[in-house]
């Protein structure tokens, strides 16, 4: 059985009672009563479906709605639009990095929040576990995936705020409206030996009847990102030898199927958001469809991400000879036509995307603010259901990232790179089926550190990487304050005075002002400042 089912059947009834429980939500009479139709502390933390029944309530994200944590597709794509790769059409996410964050903005407070609803729920399990009756391996894989849990909300919560409480126990409230920030080392230096330690009681693999459930893999994954962070480059290059070494994981040789709802149980897939239509479906195919499908056409990449794109000879569009700049979507890296819908060239369900101006399309680009561009990865070609109720899994780790990571913290570790080692990471990558990318031979340092960081973008856009790596590369605010382009309008931009262009014919669409020495961070939620005297605020803010 998927184990979202038994989440979707089984974890509301123990969600309950860690509402109750952890946030003092319920009276104590409420459970003095001991209920024979609820969950109670009384009756609770005895058997192995007791413990499996806590762990999925430690796994649940939410299905539907929900969003504005590290787990959700929608929260996870809102990541790279603040990174950069495109922007909303209400500016939600473009809010957090274009100069006017403040501490008071519900977005930023939202992830802060639900990391530690979540990491309530993780502590509040491995408070009681103890408590169980059951075999002692299995408990202590359990063991296992919650601390890796807990570890990667505690990853991202210093890596977009800072120093943070860090928390280990559940509190009482006096004491969680007490408690005081711990430095962004301190929280990492426990994740990271919690991640080393719960990889060795964790399985390398898993059956389909777990499904979704933590592995040695996925704790390494979060590791090798922390370890990265850390700028721990020979460290994260031996995490992901191991992970390469199970000789567990595959690439897939379909990009555009790892995005649809029959993706669910590719080997490629290290860490997923787990969700199944009818049952714990998501609503981000709602938002992101274009109005022509019955979507809200609710995303808009920019054109600083579409020209990442290399030509398929593959050399960037400022070295290929193939690019031309009165065509420039043709003969491009085949990930540009499955990532981006490009008007009067993008067909989907049998039908153009339209978005240029004076046509009738509802996405003409001038109705709304958009840049004329609209994502494709994610729009499944086979799915006709309800876009609220999408039940396709959302990657949140992909094997690539760990062949991409590895060659990274390689060459950073200053370790000597060869072709053999090219092909046997990035090549792969770029080398998929329906891919076909040339092989990457650099060698150089800043040659193929050139070449990794263009990968990453264009791999993984939208899935919610390109803030970390804007972050630890040290080069957020060059990315972020500058004047961002849309769509090609005119191969003659002096003559064109239809809508303002650049000096290519590109829309001139949307300026960020990010703040450099401030924006690196979020600020501390205001709701928390206003709760608990102890914590400070991050410089700027």
């Amino acid at each position: 059985m998927k184990f979202i089912t038994y989440f979707s059947q089984k974890g509301l009834c123990y969600l309950f009672l860690a509402t109750c429980t952890l946030f003092g939500a319920c009276s104590k009479d409420f459970f003095d009563k001991q209920p024979l139709d609820a969950v109670s502390d009384a009756t609770f933390w005895k058997t192995e479906k007791d413990a499996l029944l806590a762990l999925v309530g430690c796994y649940n994200t939410g299905a539907g709605w929900k969003g504005e944590d590290f787990w959700t597709p929608r929260s996870l794509l809102y990541l790279d639009l603040m990174a950069g790769n495109g922007s909303e059409k209400e500016l939600i996410p473009d809010r957090v990095t274009d100069g006017t964050l403040n501490s008071a903005y519900w977005v930023t407070e939202g992830y802060w929040r639900n990391s530690y609803q979540k990491l309530t729920a993780c502590n509040n399990f491995l408070d009681n576990i103890g408590k169980v009756e059951m075999d002692e391996n299995k408990k202590a894989a359990m063991i296992g995936e919650v601390r890796t849990l807990r570890a990667y909300e505690y990853f991202n919560l210093a890596l977009y705020f800072g120093g943070v409480p860090l928390v280990t126990k559940v509190l009482s409230i006096e004491e969680a409206n007490n408690v005081l920030r711990a430095s962004r080392d301190e929280v990492w230096d426990f994740a990271e030996a919690e991640l080393i330690e719960s990889a060795a009681a964790l399985p390398a693999s898993r059956p389909a009847s777990e499904q979704g459930r933590i592995t040695a893999g996925a704790a390494l994954a979060i590791l090798g990102r922390l370890q990265m962070a850390k700028e721990k480059w020979a460290e994260a290059a031996a995490t992901y030898k191991k992970i390469i070494d199970f000789d567990v994981y595959r690439i897939h040789p379909d990009f555009a199927s790892l995005f649809s709802s029959g993706n669910v149980a590719t080997s490629e897939f290290i860490l997923t958001s787990q969700y199944q239509e009818d049952v714990y479906g998501h609503v981000l195919l709602q938002y992101m469809y274009p109005e022509t499908w019955g979507g809200w056409h609710q995303f808009s990449p920019y054109n600083e991400l579409v020209k990442a794109f290399e030509c398929i000879d593959g050399k960037s569009i400022e070295e290929s000879g193939l690019y031309d700049p009165s065509n420039p979507y043709e003969n491009r890296d085949p990930r540009l036509d499955y990532t981006v819908l490009i008007s009067d060239r993008s067909v989907f369900k049998g039908q153009t995307y339209i978005a240029r101006p004076g046509t009738t399309s509802p996405d003409r680009f001038n109705r709304y603010n958009w840049s004329g561009y609209c994502i494709r990865k994610f729009m499944d070609e086979s799915f006709d259901g309800n876009l609220m109720n999408f039940g396709g899994n959302w990657a949140i780790i992909r094997y690539p990232e760990v062949l991409l990571g590895y060659l990274e913290s390689k060459l950073e570790a200053g370790d000597p790179i060869d072709q053999t080692l090219l092909d046997a990471t990035i090549n792969l990558v770029r080398g998929r089926q329906n891919v076909a990318m040339p092989k990457v031979t650099a060698t150089g340092v800043e040659s193929l550190r050139s070449v990794i960081r263009r990968e990453r973008r264009v791999e993984f856009a939208f899935e919610g990487l390109r803030y970390f790596d804007v972050l630890r590369w040290g080069i957020a605010a060059q990315e972020l304050n500058r004047q961002f382009t849309g769509m090609k309008l005119t191969n003659n931009p002096a003559g064109y005075k239809d809508f303002p262009v650049d000096d290519e014919g590109y829309l001139i669409y949307q300026r960020r002002n990010f703040k450099a020495g401030v924006n690196e961070l979020w600020p501390i939620p205001l709701s928390e400042l206003q709760i608990n005297g102890n914590l400070t605020q991050n410089v700027g803010y």
